[in-house]
C-alpha cells in the first residue's frame, strides 16, 4: 500500500513514466537498428524527446512542490508551465527530424529486415504505454499537475504513433511495398507535431496569465450565486493559473453598515465554496461598502430580502 501511495504523487508518477521511457528508447533503438526501419527508429526518437520531456517534468514537479518563500510568495507553479514549453519544443524538433528522414529513404534504396521483431517491439511499447498513459492522466486529474497533464498527452501520443507504426510494419509484413515504412514515419511526425502544438499553446496561455476555462469560472459564479443572499453584488472576477494552483481574486459589495467581522465571516464562507468546487484555488477577496447616498444604498439592500442586510440595520438600532 505503501508503494502506492507514492507512485500515485506526482513525484513518483513522473518516476515511473521516466523509467518506462528509458526501457522503450533502449528496446525501440536496438530492433530499430536490427531490423533496419525508419518507423521504429522514428518511433525511438519520439520516446527519446519524451525521456529528456520527462526528465524536464520529473525536475518541474519537484521544483514546483516548494512551499512559497520570500521570493516567490505565489508558489513555484509556474515552472511546470515552462517545462511544458521545453516540452513541446523537444517534440516539433524531433518531427522535424522524422520528417526528413522518412522523405529522404522515400527515393532510396532501403529494404527492412525481420519485420516480426519490428512488431513484437512496437506492441509491447504500445501496452507500456497505455498503462504509464492512463496512470499518469489519472494522478495528472486528481492533483491538477501541467507537467503529469504535459506527460499524459505525450503517453497518448506515443499509443497513436506506435499504433500507426505497427500497422505500417504488419502491412509491410503482408505486402512487398516498402515504402510503407516511410510512410508510417510521416504519419508518425504528424501525430507528434499535433501534439507538440498542443502542448505549446497550453503552457503558453499559463504563463501570460490567461483566465481559467468557462466550466471553471462558471463553477465560481455558481458558488457566488449561492450566496448571494449574503452580499449586495459582486464584481471583478478575474483568474488565472500557476503551476496545478488557480488564483482568484474579486470584489463583493456589502452594506455601508456591516461589521468587520461579519465581512470577514462573508469572505471565509466564499473561499471555502470556491476551494470546494476548484480545489487547490488561491482566493483572494476584496470587500467594499456600499457606495453613493444613503437611500440608494438602502435601495440596494432591501431588508426583506437579504439576510445579511437585516442583521446590518439591527447592529445600527442597537444603543
Amino acid at each position: 500500500m505503501r508503494v502506492i501511495a507514492i507512485l500515485s504523487t506526482p513525484g513518483g508518477a513522473a518516476a515511473v513514466s521516466l523509467l518506462a521511457i528509458i526501457g522503450l528508447v533502449a528496446l525501440k533503438v536496438t530492433v530499430g537498428l536490427i531490423i533496419g526501419s525508419i518507423s521504429v527508429l522514428s518511433d525511438a526518437l519520439d520516446s527519446a524527446m519524451d525521456l529528456l520531456g520527462a526528465l524536464f517534468a520529473w525536475t518541474a514537479v519537484s521544483f514546483a512542490a516548494r512551499p512559497a518563500d520570500r521570493d516567490h510568495p505565489y508558489g513555484h507553479g509556474k515552472i511546470e508551465s515552462v517545462s511544458g514549453i521545453v516540452e513541446a519544443g523537444l517534440i516539433i524538433v524531433a518531427a522535424g527530424f522524422i520528417t526528413f528522414e522518412a522523405i529522404r529513404r522515400l527515393g532510396g534504396d532501403y529494404e527492412v529486415t525481420n519485420v516480426g521483431l519490428g512488431i513484437a517491439a512496437t506492441a509491447i511499447s504500445l501496452a507500456v504505454n497505455v498503462a504509464v498513459g492512463l496512470h499518469l492522466r489519472r494522478v495528472a486529474r486528481r492533483t491538477v499537475s501541467p507537467a503529469l497533464e504535459a506527460a499524459a498527452q505525450h503517453r497518448i501520443s506515443d499509443i497513436l504513433t506506435s499504433l500507426g507504426v505497427l500497422i505500417g510494419l504488419v502491412l509491410l509484413w503482408l505486402t512487398p511495398w516498402a515504402f510503407l515504412d516511410s510512410a508510417a514515419a510521416l504519419g508518425v511526425a504528424a501525430v507528434i507535431t499535433w501534439t507538440g502544438r498542443n502542448l505549446f499553446l497550453r503552457a503558453y496561455h499559463d504563463l501570460i496569465d490567461t483566465r481559467l476555462s468557462n466550466d471553471e469560472e462558471d463553477a465560481i459564479r455558481g458558488v457566488l450565486d449561492e450566496h448571494a443572499g449574503a452580499f449586495l453584488s459582486y464584481s471583478d472576477l478575474r483568474t488565472r493559473r500557476s503551476g496545478r494552483s488557480r488564483l482568484v481574486d474579486l470584489n463583493v459589495m456589502v452594506p455601508r453598515v456591516e461589521s468587520v467581522a461579519r465581512a470577514h465571516d462573508l469572505v471565509d464562507m466564499i473561499e471555502a465554496g470556491i476551494h470546494e468546487a476548484l480545489p487547490g484555488s488561491i482566493v483572494t477577496i476584496h470587500v467594499d461598502p456600499c457606495e453613493g447616498p444613503r437611500d440608494r444604498c438602502d435601495a440596494e439592500c432591501p431588508a426583506a430580502s437579504l439576510p445579511l442586510c437585516r442583521a446590518a440595520a439591527a447592529s445600527t438600532e442597537r444603543p
